[in-house]
């Protein structure tokens, strides 16, 4: 079964995360093609996804703090979901859990609930029901998602993925776009290279930091071509952060 490599617990160990409105889901299932059925549907509604297959592997991965919501099987090896849950609750891990599972009886709902998640679905579901059990679930925690960022002249749009500045717009590429997010919503706060590529391209990738500043090169060029007043600024060995001139 799968567990955390040292890659992905040496970056978890390092990420503080400020959370941007890119939605960064775990999903804990040791049924892989039901789990990579799952992180397709929320891909494709612009989730960043991880998947781990064992209990364990899903409560150090959900200790780390960096999702916003945890999608949590009950009947996996090593812990099963009442126990992981259970403990992200005693280490005062608040981040949403949302249990899916076959066990669809009222008792394993109310066990479920009692140890520590915040919502049930009973497998067989349909996407837009999992998806609206998503959108519940980031209500409840304050969160609200907005159709447009802004920051100085510019402006985000979460749904066409466009950054304008005045009458010019461009189209962004999925990291494109997921990078900017996350500078945008950190308002000016500098952003790490390890929580940039944690939230991109996900805990488990191979990704590095020339993978970041070739996409932070990328989103510099459009900034410019935009004829923004806003500029990406490079703090050595700590991260991003978004400035205006002037």
């Amino acid at each position: 079964m799968e567990t955390v490599t040292t890659h992905a617990a040496n970056r978890i160990a390092r990420v503080r995360c400020g959370k941007g409105n890119t939605m960064q889901v775990l999903i804990v299932e040791d049924d892989v093609r039901l789990a990579q059925a799952v992180g397709k549907i929320l891909e494709e509604n612009n989730y960043q996804v991880d998947m781990v297959h064992d209990g364990q592997a899903g409560l150090e991965y959900a200790e780390s703090g960096i999702y916003d919501v945890v999608i949590l099987d009950v009947m996996l090896p090593k812990m099963d979901g009442f126990e992981v849950a259970k403990e992200l609750r005693r280490k005062n891990v608040e981040t949403p859990v949302l249990m899916l599972t076959a066990r669809g009886a009222i008792p394993d709902k109310i066990e479920g609930l009692d140890s520590g998640a915040d919502d049930y679905m009973t497998k067989p579901f349909s996407p837009a029901e999992l998806l609206a059990h998503l959108r519940a679930l980031t209500r409840r925690q304050g969160q609200v998602i907005f159709e447009t960022l802004e920051f100085d002249d510019l402006k985000l749009n979460l749904e066409s993925h466009d950054l304008s500045c005045g009458s010019k717009s461009i189209n962004l590429s999925f990291k494109e776009f997921s990078i900017i997010n996350i500078l945008m919503a950190n308002k000016g706060q500098t952003v790490s290279k390890d929580m940039l590529i944690s939230k991109v391209w996900g805990v488990e990738s191979s990704a590095v930091d020339n993978n970041v500043e070739a996409y932070i090169s990328f989103l510099r060029k459009k900034l410019k071509f935009l004829g923004s007043a806003v500029q990406i600024e490079t703090l050595r060995k700590v991260g991003y952060r978004l400035v205006a001139e002037g």
